[in-house]
């Protein structure tokens, strides 16, 4: 940003990638290789700039957190293997908005999976407050890096897309009747929009997130007792074998801890039957 240049390419229709997408992922994958080489990693830009691991020293992570470290582990990962885990990474969640300067909408997502699971996340701000903060969250040993709020009770608010809203997603929401609409790019950004009660759902009756995108932001989510399914209420699977297929086939459906989302995915189910019956 600060040359002037962020190096887009076009990779398809309203889906861009810069050099910062580029760099940022080199630092994440060659930093976990470095110090776990067995495990599994499946990270959102594919080119061959973004896959040359052959990167300055420099640009190595390895200090470990020394806070996180003292956590007790959950018993339900003390004997889990190198070869159960997949890092799914976006390096830089919410690009559209990078490029035309939104800044507040970006994060980056690292979301750490055992077998079909995401189970630990971190989603790192990198334009917050001019400084960077880092929110995690670990099932079952709970969340860190941000205060967890409560949405508004006397209203209801629901988040969803900015740069893919269309008629059809807004048919659907409006059905849902919430008292305001949210649109901001990123999910993990919208998530944060969760996490820190400024909505009560994030909504997103449509295929186009992936498995990057949503991996780390469910995890943290989940750790501190919202959800993430598809439309169906069904959970995504995280595990390697999704590398090929990474898509997020039946949208994205995501509730505050407070918020029931069995209740929800209630109201989803009398809506998708709704529109069946106007078709």
């Amino acid at each position: 940003m600060q040359k002037g240049d962020l190096g887009i390419i076009e990779k398809g229709e309203n889906d861009l990638q810069t050099e910062a997408d580029r760099s940022a992922q080199r630092c994440i994958v060659a930093s976990f290789k470095n110090l776990y080489p067995n495990v599994n990693i499946v990270a959102e830009e594919v080119d061959k700039i973004s896959q040359n691991l052959d990167v300055p020293a420099d640009w190595l992570i390895t200090d470990l957190d020394p806070k996180i470290l003292d956590l007790e582990c959950p018993k339900s990962l003390l004997d889990v293997t190198e070869d159960q885990v997949t890092i799914w990474v976006d390096p830089l969640d919410g690009t559209s908005e990078f490029t035309k300067g939104l800044i507040d909408h970006v994060t980056i997502l690292i979301g750490v999976c055992v077998n079909d699971e995401a189970v630990a996340g971190v989603i790192y701000q990198p334009f917050w407050q001019n400084r960077g903060r880092a929110l995690w969250g670990l099932v079952g040993s709970g969340v860190g890096g941000f205060e967890l709020k409560e949405p508004p009770q006397t209203k209801k608010v629901y988040v969803t897309t900015r740069s893919h809203y269309d008629k059809a997603i807004e048919q659907f929401i409006d059905g849902l009747k919430p008292c305001e609409v949210i649109r901001v790019g990123g999910a993990g950004n919208k998530v944060l929009y969760i996490l820190e009660g400024k909505a009560h759902a994030y909504v997103y009756p449509s295929a186009g997130c992936k498995r990057w995108d949503t991996a780390a932001p469910e995890a943290v989510l989940r750790a501190a007792g919202g959800e993430l399914t598809d439309v169906h209420g069904n959970k995504y699977s995280y595990s390697k074998e999704n590398e090929k297929d990474p898509l997020n086939k039946y949208g994205v459906f995501a509730t505050a801890p407070s918020y029931n989302h069995t209740e929800f995915m209630k109201l989803i189910s009398e809506i998708q039957s709704q529109n069946v019956k106007n078709d």
